[in-house]
């Protein structure tokens, strides 16, 4: 399987994060453009200040690669209007991808028409837009009910309030990679809760984010019907080797 197309290749860390400067962060995202484009990688996955400068390197080198870059990332706690904000100032920049972490924390609280609200607001704004939206869920933050029960609040208000015909460009991805679990367990993608989100979702399409080792585990997610995985590792995972890193 010729598994590029399927990758979506990520660096999210803050300069504090990582314990390194402004401009070494700054070359670790045009190293990974640079990177995608030169593998064909589906889209390059990178923080809202750098959307500008990755499309003018996508121009420059006549490339269909893909911009996408986060919201209300990572806690998704942020204001429906903080996350509209975040959203138009990226759509301005010419992402093509918008990925929001939805507000998993109120969805267990039972705030049930605050998140239909948010999701709602924010899908009109990047569709309306001819963008394209993905709802981070957090899966190492929910149960399997509440998995399940998420992604199908996220699919019946795309399809109750903008029809089958865009299901496509509204996914529902697992993962931030930024949650901290406790004894080890995994914050990112699983087979198991894919497989949960694969089957609620649809038609709206899935993408696994975090937890993808390897070349087996990419087709294996593929073969569940997953469309898109993000890592950190995309060009370990696409020679054929292991991730060097943990998302």
């Amino acid at each position: 399987m010729d598994i590029n197309q399927y990758l979506d290749a990520t660096y999210l860390k803050t300069a504090k994060q990582a314990n390194i400067s402004e401009d070494q962060t700054k070359q670790k995202v045009i190293d990974l453009v640079n990177e995608a484009i030169e593998n064909n990688f589906k889209l390059a996955m990178i923080r809202p200040e750098y959307v500008s400068m990755a499309n003018q390197m996508v121009k420059n080198a006549a490339s269909t690669l893909l911009i996408g870059t986060v919201i209300g990332f990572h806690e998704g706690t942020y204001s429906t209007a903080e996350k509209l904000e975040e959203a138009q100032k990226a759509i301005d920049d010419n992402a093509d991808e918008l990925d929001f972490v939805v507000n998993y924390t109120a969805f267990k609280e039972g705030k049930i028409n605050l998140v239909k609200a948010e999701v709602f607001k924010c899908t009109k704004l990047v569709l309306e837009a001819n963008k394209t939206a993905k709802w981070i869920i957090e899966i190492a933050a929910l149960t399997n009910d509440e998995i399940v029960g998420l992604t199908q609040l996220i699919r019946a208000v795309v399809l109750d309030n903008f029809g089958e015909e865009n299901a496509s460009k509204v996914f529902v991805k697992s993962s931030t990679g930024f949650f901290v679990t406790e004894e080890g367990k995994p914050n990112g993608a699983t087979f198991e809760a894919m497989e949960l989100i694969v089957e609620n979702a649809k038609p709206l399409p899935a993408k696994a984010a975090g937890g993808v080792r390897n070349y087996e585990d990419a087709v294996k997610m593929v073969n569940l019907g997953v469309t898109r995985i993000g890592t950190s590792s995309a060009k370990e995972i696409a020679d054929g080797g292991n991730a060097k890193e943990a998302y």
